[in-house]
């Protein structure tokens, strides 16, 4: 009789702590969101995501100037360029946003690259962006500028933003970013998306 007990309150105990537990994680969950990642992204997503307006860039060169109405209905991805001077991270950024645009295959139709330049001062282009039909270049508004102070990370020499064809900043990665976790983020974008 007395081991019968013994189970029986062993029995109970255990019923009480899976009832238990969950809850418990769960509150602590609730209290923490930092502590879990959802879903299967590798950047960081901006949440809201930053509108923005196809006025809030003007071509830096005639090129850009001619395209810069590309920007919408396109995927795009944007290397900050703050530095009067585009130094070692931002050249090896804008050299990793080519690589993954020629990584896309059949979707590079779908995607644009955009050299955003902070320093207005009308300096010589670098021989490379000159030669790269793909590469347009923009200088932002000052309203853009500002929205882009509040974005840590992707906002930083060497760091991406990705913009949606609605013109949604909706996605950033630091400097030394991961070439192919952004290509396969942008993949899986590119296969859901409806809009471009």
């Amino acid at each position: 009789m007395n081991t019968q007990l013994k189970k029986n309150r062993v029995t109970i105990l255990v019923i009480f702590a899976m009832t238990i537990i969950p809850f418990g994680i769960a509150w602590f969950f609730a209290g923490n969101p930092d502590k879990i990642k959802l879903g299967t992204n590798n950047g960081d997503l901006l949440t809201p995501p930053l509108t923005t307006e196809l006025t809030d860039f003007s071509g830096y060169d005639a090129f850009s100037a001619e395209n810069i109405a590309e920007l919408k209905g396109h995927w795009i991805l944007i290397n900050p360029v703050r530095q009067a001077q585009c130094e070692k991270a931002c050249q090896e950024g804008l050299y990793k946003t080519q690589q993954i645009t020629l990584m896309m295959g059949k979707d590079i139709a779908r995607i644009r690259r955009l050299a955003l330049i902070f320093n207005q001062d009308h300096q010589p282009l670098p021989k490379q962006w000159q030669d790269d039909a793909r590469l347009l270049k923009a200088v932002p508004s000052a309203a853009l500028k500002d929205t882009l102070k509040g974005i840590e990370g992707g906002a930083e020499p060497g760091g991406l933003l990705i913009m949606d064809p609605l013109g949604n900043l909706m996605m950033k990665y630091g400097p030394g970013y991961d070439p192919y976790q952004v290509r396969n983020d942008l993949s899986k974008l590119l296969r859901i998306s409806q809009i471009g």
